[in-house]
């Protein structure tokens, strides 16, 4: 009889910094899907996002070394994903950003609106936007960076990161305008 050994994520991490292939093959297997969804939010595709993901883990295996144990292992990883997906994004495509200024109040996604639908739908919709303005309403709207902190990752000023949310906002609500066949107003 083979009895199976529960690892805990610490236990893995440990064996990683030890150099184990198999520690990190269950590393691997433990967040890929997870940090697959996160890839996908700055990918073209899912093949382009699987490679973001292989790279990703590249790096988590190369840095475990600095992961201090402050905060979750989950978090460390997800933003080393960020960072890695945005740059292989970068050296595979030719980013355009637009500054604009249009930070108009009242260019939310109405909630109610926002509410009928569902994720896949509205991850559709993000998918759709232009690069520029997906990587910033992605690292804003979703993994919670500052405007400051996005033009650092992105090279681009402060108030560009504030101009192209602001238009991936009025993009996404014109869609969900769209999607649900009625004509809201602004949301103020």
């Amino acid at each position: 009889m083979l009895l199976k050994h529960k690892h805990t994520t610490e236990d893995l991490i440990n064996d990683c910094r030890k150099g184990s292939r198999k520690a990190q093959e269950l590393l691997y297997k433990q967040l890929a899907a997870k940090m697959l969804a996160v890839c996908m939010r700055y990918a073209v595709d899912k093949m382009e996002a699987e490679d973001m993901l292989q790279n990703g883990f590249v790096r988590v295996f190369q840095k475990i070394d600095d992961y201090r144990g402050e905060g979750a292992f989950e978090g460390w990883v997800r933003r080393i994903m960020v960072h890695s997906s945005i740059e292989y994004y970068r050296k595979h495509h030719k980013m355009m950003h637009v500054e604009i200024d249009d930070t108009a109040p009242g260019q939310s996604i109405n909630a109610a609106a926002a509410a009928n639908l569902d994720a896949k739908d509205l991850m559709a919709m993000i998918q759709r936007l232009s690069p520029g303005y997906r990587m910033v309403f992605n690292l804003y709207a979703i993994e919670g960076y500052s405007h400051k902190e996005i033009g650092e990752i992105m090279g681009i000023t402060e108030g560009a990161s504030k101009s192209q949310l602001s238009r991936a906002r009025a993009i996404l609500k014109e869609q969900v305008i769209k999607t649900e066949g009625e004509n809201y107003g602004y949301a103020g």
